[in-house]
């Protein structure tokens, strides 16, 4: 029912409470650059900013699947918002995350499949470098679906066109105000946090199954353990800190629901259905024992769970 002219507006309502959280890094993030543009730079103060922006980029991902908001005008400032804090629009999770992701599931035809990149790897080198190689795949999606939108949502295509004036228009103008302050404070933890979004997904899917492209007849067909084994799971500190990040199984089956609801979708739907190898017990531990560990022995490196891999490649 639409509101009368004369109604009082109601006040913006968070969809959910544990999103208190997510308006704290919200503000954060900025007032700890701020402080050290005024002040200038402080270690202590600098690396929670560089931990925010990776918390900034998981409130963008959560805030596309569902809405913080209640009303529309906030969740619309709060796009706004994110665009600036993290240097790139809110937009382009829908054609990459959305679209792409998870309709297709790190399956063969998902355009920034870990395994699309030199081979079905897991080591450092391949997670340095997926960033870089999904930006290159991912930015000709982009533009093709700004293109569609173009032509056939205005609307739509004018609000993607306002996140890029307002992105590059911060820039431009941090960057006269002060370059080196612009660079040190802003622009360089905002290419930190993006780095951590792209390469995440290799995280969470690099040596998982990437035969099954989702849900359907041919996943229907299949047994359901196997058809899980598309994603890692990361328990841990990763998880109160960055929102259930870690808790990728159960967000890919459940997309829509609140990010706070995954830890007990995690415990009681999918742990036990997906292969062992794929439930670490945490983020960090994982990075040194596969990344840095299995550089210099074999046994620390990760197995592909992908069988059309020859087994002499499987450990790397």
């Amino acid at each position: 029912m639409a509101r009368r002219p004369d109604a009082p507006r109601r006040p913006a309502r968070l969809r959910h409470w544990r999103d208190w959280q997510s308006l704290a890094y919200l503000a954060a993030l900025p007032a700890l650059a701020g402080w050290q543009w005024v002040h200038g730079f402080a270690v202590l103060l600098y690396a929670p900013m560089l931990f925010l922006t990776l918390g900034v980029g998981v409130i963008h991902h959560n805030h596309v699947h569902l809405r913080i908001w209640r009303g529309r005008r906030m969740n619309r400032f709060t796009d706004f918002w994110i665009t600036l804090l993290q240097g790139h629009p809110t937009f382009v999770f829908w054609p990459a995350h959305v679209a792409n992701h998870h309709r297709h599931r790190h399956g063969p035809r998902d355009v920034a499949r870990t395994y699309r990149f030199g081979g079905d790897t897991n080591h450092l080198r391949g997670y340095l470098l997926h960033p870089f190689q999904a930006v290159w795949v991912l930015v000709p999606v982009f533009f093709g679906w700004l293109g569609r939108l173009r032509r056939h949502w205005p609307g739509p295509w004018r609000y993607c066109m306002a996140q890029y004036a307002l992105w590059l228009g911060s820039w431009s103008a941090l960057l006269l105000l002060d370059w080196r302050k612009a660079l040190l404070f802003v622009i360089v933890p905002q290419l930190h946090g993006l780095h951590w979004l792209l390469a995440t997904n290799y995280l969470q899917h690099a040596h998982a199954d990437g035969r099954r492209p989702g849900p359907g007849a041919e996943a229907r067909r299949d047994t359901a353990s196997t058809r899980l084994n598309y994603a890692r799971n990361f328990e841990g500190l990763v998880n109160p800190l960055l929102f259930n990040i870690g808790l990728h199984t159960a967000h890919h089956e459940n997309p829509h629901v609140h990010w706070s609801e995954l830890t007990q979708l995690h415990r009681t739907r999918y742990r036990a259905r997906v292969d062992p190898a794929l439930n670490e017990r945490g983020l960090v531990p994982y990075m040194v024992r596969v990344f840095l560990l299995g550089a210099l022995w074999p046994r620390f490196r990760s197995r592909s769970l992908m069988p059309s891999v020859p087994p002499e490649s499987s450990t790397h």
